[in-house]
């Protein structure tokens, strides 16, 4: 794992740092990480470096949280965002930077060390996929990495989180059982199903991806895929959290 750790308090920065000391040594697994002291600094760092973690202040000068966590989301979708806080009452509005979990501060070791362990666990498993079949090649697409199917006519687009658009022949009913099956994947539209943990926007016209795309909602399925998607963050909350 590679980490970055953002928080405008030095003693904050230094007790997380000895504390990722201690996991590895304790763990024997090795880790990385960088300290920064304001999210400016964090974001140009993030632009040209690809870390899996980060670990983010809520309340910071300049540019807070939050709001960093907005701009790593135009550009990183697949990096895991923990936030630092001294309450938990801002969680909601975290929904919309899909972020993983928060901690409390001040960072104690049995906290960090529970979040760290699941990462790593779930980075040693492979990765479920769906596998799309063409006239000449088979295509495995990891769940997280598909934001969502479009079909035109007699071809499905399958849209990806790196921008690469899959294509093949057949209609959306030869993969909607499978995907409809995972509580992520819902229909929103007759043409579309859509990754809802890729999602930073809904409204009851479309959907916002965080990869920036507009995808049009059924007014009539607008009512029940606005509570399935506040479920379905809600229980990611609750596992992340246990």
């Amino acid at each position: 794992m590679y980490i970055a750790v953002c928080d405008d308090e030095t003693e904050a920065l230094d007790t997380i740092s000895a504390l990722l000391s201690d996991w590895e040594a304790d763990r024997q697994l090795p880790l990385r990480w960088q300290l920064f002291s304001n999210a400016m600094e964090l974001l140009d760092a993030a632009r040209r470096e690809r870390f899996t973690l980060y670990l983010l202040d809520v309340i910071m000068p300049t540019v807070d949280g939050m709001a960093a966590a907005r701009e790593l989301r135009t550009f990183d979708c697949a990096a895991d965002i923990v936030f630092l806080t001294s309450s938990p009452e801002f969680a909601c509005e975290s929904y919309r930077v899909q972020t993983l979990d928060y901690l409390l501060k001040p960072v104690d070791r049995e906290q960090l060390f529970r979040l760290l362990d699941r990462l790593y666990l779930r980075e040693q498993r492979p990765q479920e996929a769906l596998v799309l079949k063409t006239s000449t090649t088979i295509i495995r697409v990891p769940f997280s990495q598909l934001v969502f199917v479009e079909v035109i006519g007699k071809r499905l687009y399958f849209n990806l989180t790196d921008g690469e658009v899959r294509e093949v022949a057949g209609s959306l009913k030869d993969y909607e059982n499978l995907l409809l099956s995972r509580p992520e994947f819902m229909r929103v539209h007759r043409s579309y199903i859509v990754n809802m943990f890729q999602a930073s926007e809904l409204s009851s016209s479309h959907i916002r991806t965080f990869s920036g795309k507009d995808i049009p909602v059924s007014r009539l399925l607008y009512p029940q895929l606005q509570k399935d998607y506040m479920a379905l963050l809600f229980d990611q909350r609750g596992t992340a959290g246990s």
